[in-house]
C-alpha cells in the first residue's frame, strides 16, 4: 500500500519493529535517515523526469527517473505520467533501511519516498 511522506512501513500490527538481538524499536536515526533520503531522491528523479517529459532535458521521463534515482541510492518502484502531454511525473522510491538493519529486507521493510513534478499551472509574473 502506499506510504506517504517516505516512513518506513511497520511489521506486522504496525507497532516498532523488534531489534535483531531481542527487544527494543528499530533505531529512529536509522530510519530517520533511510526515510529522509527516500525522499530526497523521490524529488530529485521527478524533477529530473518532468524536465524529460517536457523536452527541457533528454531521454524518456522514466528512464531518467530510475536513474536519477540509482545516483541517489535508491531504486525506482514506480513512476506515472500524467497531464496533457504527460508533463507531471509522479514517482516512488525505495531504499533499504541501512546494513544494520538489513535482517528487515526479507520482511519488506523499507523507507519510501513519494513525489510529483511538473510545469507550473500558472505562469509566474515578476512582483510590482
Amino acid at each position: 500500500s502506499p506510504n506517504p511522506g517516505g516512513v518506513p512501513r511497520p511489521l506486522g500490527g504496525g507497532g516498532p519493529a523488534p531489534a535483531s538481538g531481542g527487544g527494543g524499536a528499530v533505531p529512529v536515526s536509522a530510519v530517520a535517515t533511510a526515510a529522509g533520503r527516500a525522499a530526497s531522491a523521490a524529488d530529485l528523479a521527478a524533477l529530473a523526469a518532468a524536465d524529460a517529459a517536457r523536452g527541457l532535458a533528454p531521454g524518456e521521463p522514466c528512464t531518467v527517473a530510475a536513474q536519477t534515482a540509482a545516483r541517489n541510492g535508491a531504486g525506482l518502484a514506480q513512476c506515472h505520467r500524467s497531464g496533457t502531454g504527460g508533463v507531471v511525473v509522479d514517482v516512488r522510491t525505495n531504499i533499504p533501511l541501512g546494513p544494520g538493519l538489513s535482517w528487515l529486507a526479507p520482511l519488506g521493510v523499507e523507507a519510501t519516498g513519494r513525489s510529483r513534478a511538473g510545469p507550473p499551472t500558472t505562469a509566474w509574473t515578476p512582483p510590482g
